[in-house]
């Protein structure tokens, strides 16, 4: 019997070396990063627990010991977080994820650690659940508004993800949740550099990525802007 959604655990891509928000993250690491008064990650481990979702196992690299010190194993919040480590070498996406497995179990949530997306998670997980699929992409309906489209989506599936080849037909982009099963990575180098897009086209190829499209627009901390905008938007919600 499969586990019910909330019970899943959430992979926390947060590993990068966040050059963009340079020079903000030369001596902190992007989780860390404040907005509205708070480290980033405060924030997201809020929206997470809102929804249900208390195991967090966060997948760090550069300067991954200064959240481990802050945020430890996130009883003070009333979460379980783990950590998994790159290791002297940084692995990618994927093989960070990969790396991780050990902890993750048989299929689990993947969050970008810059992604601050205020939706219903659970909706998504249920739909993972029910779709049998051994992967599933949410995407939104960008039409190149806030970065380049690169999916190809339809009847509740990836028919196309690529970030190098751009097709007339994409008019969707990742919208950074994504959810897998263990099996998803079958066939992947371990202890390697893996970017997660290559485990997504492959799942594309198989017809094992399900699609979920969301309504609600994304959020992000990978560039100064999109910092901007959430500390705006977050302030905002303080003050009601």
């Amino acid at each position: 019997m499969a586990a019910a959604s909330s019970e899943l655990p959430v992979a926390l891509l947060a590993g990068g070396m966040a050059t963009r928000l340079r020079p903000i993250t030369e001596k902190i690491p992007k989780l860390l990063v404040e907005v509205a008064s708070e480290p980033f990650f405060s924030h997201q481990l809020r929206l997470l627990k809102k929804n249900g979702l208390t195991h967090i196992v966060l997948c760090v690299g550069y300067l991954g010991e200064m959240i481990v010190e802050q945020y430890g194993d996130g009883s003070k919040w009333g979460v379980k977080i783990e950590y998994a480590f790159d290791g002297p070498k940084l692995l990618g996406t994927g093989g960070a994820l990969i790396a991780a497995l050990p902890k993750l179990g048989n299929a689990f949530y993947v969050l970008y650690g810059d992604s601050y997306l205020p939706i219903n998670y659970r909706a998504v997980g249920d739909f993972f659940q029910r779709s049998g699929k051994q992967g599933l992409m949410t995407v939104y309906e960008n039409r190149g508004r806030y970065d380049a489209s690169n999916v190809e989506f339809a009847g509740d599936t990836i028919k196309v993800y690529d970030k190098k080849h751009k097709t007339p037909a994409m008019h969707h982009i990742d919208y950074g949740l994504g959810m897998f099963r263990a099996a998803a990575f079958d066939g992947f180098a371990r202890d390697a550099v893996v970017d997660l897009a290559e485990v997504q086209k492959s799942l594309v190829a198989k017809n094992q990525l399900a699609g979920y499209e969301m309504k609600e627009r994304f959020y992000e901390i990978g560039s100064h802007e999109g910092l901007n905008e959430l500390d705006t938007l977050l302030r905002a919600a303080q003050s009601k």
